[in-house]
């Protein structure tokens, strides 16, 4: 058998193993694929207007507020915009790839579930990494805002360990129910779509 053979055989292999999708079913795959991308532009525009929120409501409600107080808030918010950008790139990333032209083959499709399984690991992950940012408003609020009866070590204590068990509950259950309304329905669509394609 010469080289040209060889080269031929393994194309025809190569072409067996990643069969092309209909019409039919690539229809199929683009209305979900869709709405995915539509839930990312509304979450992320969202995101950039609550992190501008922000930043409004630390410098211009609160003129007569210490300047430490505003520093340590706007320290804090940076440090959630740098962590909304390290996760968001990696949306991005998933975004550009579902943005691209229809899905040719089940290989393709087989790749972008491992990349939503991959991507829903980060959704949790960056919901979760909101918690130590709540706990350090929680101390910036306890230093800074007067109360007519100081708390005792216990009492701030007792405060930020709750709010830090409450917030990694609290944001680990939002993470999954909010990934499953905007995410997860469309994703077990492409699932249903790949098992019928394996078929």
């Amino acid at each position: 058998m010469n080289i040209d053979d060889l080269k031929n055989t393994w194309n025809d292999d190569v072409s067996e193993e990643t069969p092309e999708i209909s019409i039919e079913h690539s229809n199929k795959i683009n209305l979900p694929l869709e709405k995915i991308r539509r839930n990312m532009r509304m979450e992320f525009w969202s995101t950039v207007g609550i992190l501008i929120f922000g930043f409004l409501i630390v410098w211009i409600p609160i003129p007569e507020a210490p300047f430490k107080f505003k520093f340590y808030l706007t320290v804090l918010l940076f440090s959630m915009v740098i962590v909304v950008s390290f996760f968001f790139s990696k949306f991005f990333k998933l975004y550009k790839d579902i943005s691209s032209p229809m899905m040719k083959t089940y290989e393709n499709l087989k790749d972008l579930k491992y990349q939503f399984d991959l991507n829903k690991q980060y959704y949790l992950s960056f919901m979760l990494s909101f918690v130590p940012f709540l706990v350090c408003e929680l101390i910036i609020v306890i230093e800074f805002i007067p109360n007519p009866k100081p708390l005792s070590n216990v009492q701030i204590a007792t405060t930020i360990l709750s709010m830090l068990a409450v917030g990694l509950f609290g944001l680990f259950l939002l993470g999954k129910y909010w990934y499953r309304i905007f995410y997860g329905k469309y994703v077990s669509q492409i699932e249903s779509l790949l098992i019928e394609l394996k078929k």
